[in-house]
């Protein structure tokens, strides 16, 4: 029997969790989180004198492993947040999600546009939306450390952990608009796009509603086994992008209203329950990080010019940091934080499985013009951010906790909003604890 991913790779990558479970948290107190070494182990056991695996860009199996890694994100971020928190006391990571975040996408788009218009501009509009989201676990530094006021790393977290959610329509209607706009692939048109967006989202929406009340029923008449509760849940996760995908809509979509819809529904004492929602999309996203290292990162820098340096460079700077300051105009926060929020601003894990997305669907040419765009901009934002976030932490929390009153925007009182990170030791004291209400 043939597989995409044999027997030696899955052994070859087992060793490779095996070590990093020995070696994690001497690593991580140099700064080198997970996704880093997985990056590293992807590029050292496929490529040179250590090729131990061999590992193609376009497997069908890589592709699936993508997609269901993103799914399982959206709906475990998704689900921390409930429609009524996210009403009444999210207003800054509001303005982040919903200003800042389509001013970023139309930026990146804007300038994609002047440096590589001979693709197009759906093409152009692909990129802008691909490198938008960003990814908090990347800077574990900041997450963890206390002198950042709580509120700040709060609004990081939120935001990394909900825009990629945002960002998936976007990125859905302009691959469609270059496919159709090239005829490549498949027929379809950007209405078609909108339709499965939105099919997408009911479908979400009626699985998490339906499963998230009849677990909370089950749970309050004690039919369901404690033990099998975190099963249910991921379950409901991979059923509400599974049923979508089935009918022939956005996955990605349903998987991230479907967590909302479940988050809103069943929230309470469900932290124990999600986590193995978490784990496993904690355990896929390694896997996805491995295989940016195997089969993104060589060809993407072979193919990068001039053109994709320059992109990754104001991706990272003024073309995130200038809509963060729009965006957070009149929030009551001083310049300082709007820049430290505005710099910190890692691209991970969506990029990753976006472009991967794009590069498997896109015509030849198009697609070694993505792929070295968004392996440039990500392994740029993980080298520079892996190494200014600890240092700018150290500084900006020791000036917040020096100069700002107790009383301050950054200082005031967090309200109980959880989001995923990858180390989960450091979860619990960055992000306060769901509340019971």
């Amino acid at each position: 029997m043939n597989h995409d991913v044999g027997t030696a790779a899955l052994a070859v990558i087992s060793a490779c969790f095996v070590l990093w479970g020995l070696v994690s948290a001497r690593l991580e107190r140099w700064d080198v989180s997970a996704p880093i070494a997985f990056v590293v182990a992807g590029l050292v056991v496929t490529h040179g004198p250590t090729t131990l695996i061999h590992v193609n860009l376009h497997s069908s199996t890589l592709r699936t492993l993508a997609e269901v890694t993103l799914a399982l994100v959206l709906f475990a971020d998704a689900s921390r947040v409930n429609a009524r928190q996210l009403r009444s006391s999210a207003a800054q990571p509001l303005r982040l999600l919903c200003i800042g975040l389509p001013l970023t996408i139309a930026a990146g788009a804007a300038v994609a546009a002047l440096l590589f218009g001979g693709n197009g501009l759906w093409v152009a509009a692909l990129m802008g939306a691909i490198v938008a989201p960003t990814d908090a676990a990347l800077g574990a530094s900041v997450m963890s450390d206390e002198r950042v006021p709580a509120r700040i790393r709060r609004l990081i977290n939120v935001e990394s952990g909900l825009n990629d959610g945002i960002a998936t329509p976007f990125v859905n209607l302009f691959l469609a608009g270059a496919l159709t706009s090239e005829a490549v692939l498949h027929a379809q048109s950007v209405s078609s796009a909108v339709v499965e967006l939105v099919g997408g989202a009911g479908i979400g929406a009626g699985v998490g509603i339906v499963g998230g009340s009849l677990l909370a029923f089950s749970r309050r008449h004690g039919w369901g086994s404690p033990g099998f509760r975190p099963l249910a849940i991921l379950a409901l996760a991979l059923c509400a992008y599974s049923c979508a995908v089935v009918a022939g809509t956005n996955g990605f979509i349903a998987a991230f209203v479907g967590g909302m819809a479940f988050g809103t529904i069943a929230h309470r004492n469900d932290e124990e329950g999600l986590r193995l929602t978490e784990e496993g999309g904690t355990l896929l996203s390694l896997l996805v990080w491995f295989a940016f290292g195997a089969v993104m990162l060589v060809p993407g820098m072979e193919d990068a010019s001039w053109r994709d340096v320059v992109f990754a460079l104001l991706a990272l700077t003024v073309l995130r940091m200038i809509p963060v300051g729009l965006a957070l105009a009149g929030s009551g926060l001083d310049r300082a934080t709007v820049a430290f929020v505005g710099w910190f601003g890692p691209r991970g894990l969506a990029s990753v499985v976006f472009g991967l997305i794009a590069v498997d669907a896109l015509a030849p040419q198009q697609s070694k013009v993505v792929l070295a765009v968004v392996t440039v901009t990500v392994a740029s934002s993980v080298l520079l951010h892996g190494v200014t976030a600890s240092p700018l932490a150290a500084r900006y929390g020791a000036a917040a906790t020096r100069t700002r009153p107790q009383n301050g925007a950054e200082n005031s009182e967090v309200e109980p909003i959880a989001i995923r990170t990858l180390q989960r030791s450091r979860r619990r004291s960055t992000v306060p604890e769901p509340s019971e209400e």
